[in-house]
């Protein structure tokens, strides 16, 4: 991959929130946009070039989960398809029952809408979390029900990095009525994703956040599932999202895909593992009081670091990182700006909890460098000390 430079002097440590485009995915969509401007639906030439770059990409992505070529529906974003996928299954098997079950830590592109649900007369259980911000497989078999008709978990959290038992998860509703969807938005292009060894049904992902283009993403849908296109319009996607698909984002959706190889993920992995160590050791020997908000665990989305930072409040410690040209999060890109407490630290430790008002969320990526911790985890000691004196 080729290495990308940002502006001199900061620090980006926000990636759970958006990625810069790899290099190669520019290369790519700057490609597509001079050469291939057709309409994929049109039947002539430039028609059959721009749905042959559509095709091809859908291809790649769809190996990248083990799904089939058909089984992937091009949407504008990780909250288009989590939104398809929820109000489209209440929508069709509505007749079967009205109960859905998630946990108490979605992102808000899942909750949301099943709060819009439940105003018309569905009932959603909210499963509880542990202080590792992980479910129950327990308690999802003793909340399941006859009238359920879906499980919506997601596969990763975008705060603190817990990694949902999707595997177990769907091996317990192999057998049940419940259609299984996952919000794989932080956990795509991290870890390894088969829809068929998993059971799971449907699946939400965002291009921006592997370094792909924004404004686009996917939903898996498994061969044989079938509700109301949410979009009304033409015919694209196989009648499954109306719309032009926007072909050159999608070409550079599909390089920053292929950019990913297994052995890329692994190295991944590894290298975040390896800078949430760094953060934690080099707090540690500046005498700074943190906790893990979370768990220290291989199995988690390594990129994200979410730590209570004890006396020094959030938006302190986020303005002084930002006068010092870091860029972390509070917690989730999509409330950040919100008054309200995060409601995934609130599940973890109750409302009460000063985790909730002193914590950051710092997140790695393609590009972060050992010398951006170096730099990080100075100005957290420096602003520490300065305020807590």
């Amino acid at each position: 991959m080729k290495e990308v430079a940002l502006n001199t002097g900061v620090v980006y440590l926000d990636n759970a929130a958006t990625t810069p485009m790899a290099p190669e995915v520019i290369d790519t969509m700057l490609t597509t946009m001079q050469s291939t401007f057709g309409n994929a639906s049109s039947t002539h030439a430039f028609g059959r070039k721009a749905h042959m770059v559509l095709e091809n990409a859908r291809q790649v992505i769809a190996r990248s989960i083990n799904a089939k070529d058909e089984e992937i529906v091009f949407t504008s974003g990780g909250t288009e398809s989590d939104n398809t996928a929820i109000i489209g299954t209440a929508e069709a098997r509505q007749h079967l029952g009205k109960h859905i079950i998630t946990s108490a830590i979605e992102h808000e592109a899942v909750l949301k809408p099943l709060a819009w649900l439940a105003e018309h007369g569905f009932e959603i259980t909210y499963l509880p979390v542990n202080e590792a911000g992980e479910v129950s497989v327990a308690d999802l078999k003793a909340a399941l029900r006859d009238d359920t008709i879906l499980v919506t978990i997601m596969m990763g959290n975008n705060e603190v990095g817990s990694h949902m038992p999707i595997r177990e998860i769907g091996e317990v509703l192999a057998d049940h009525q419940a259609w299984f969807h996952t919000d794989a938005v932080q956990a795509y292009g991290l870890l390894d994703i088969d829809v068929k060894r998993d059971h799971i049904d449907m699946l939400s992902t965002s291009a921006h956040k592997i370094n792909g283009p924004k404004q686009l993403g996917f939903l898996y849908r498994r061969d044989g599932l079938v509700f109301p296109s949410y979009l009304k319009g033409g015919d694209q996607e196989e009648k499954r999202r109306a719309g032009t698909e926007n072909i050159p984002s999608i070409a550079g959706f599909a390089t920053a895909v292929e950019l990913i190889t297994p052995a890329e993920k692994a190295n991944r992995q590894a290298k975040y593992a390896a800078f949430k160590a760094q953060v934690l050791s080099g707090l540690a020997a500046a005498d700074i009081d943190v906790a893990v908000n979370g768990a220290i665990k291989d199995d988690t989305l390594q990129h994200v670091l979410n730590i209570w930072i004890k006396g020094v409040s959030t938006y302190v410690m986020q303005t002084n990182l930002d006068m010092a040209g870091i860029a972390i999060s509070g917690g989730s890109a999509c409330t950040a700006g919100s008054l309200e407490p995060s409601h995934v630290l609130t599940a973890m430790y109750g409302e009460t909890s000063p985790r909730i008002e002193e914590s950051l969320r710092i997140s790695f990526g393609t590009y972060t460098t050992s010398a951006d911790i170096d730099a990080l985890v100075a100005n957290i000691a420096k602003t520490v000390k300065r305020v807590l004196k």
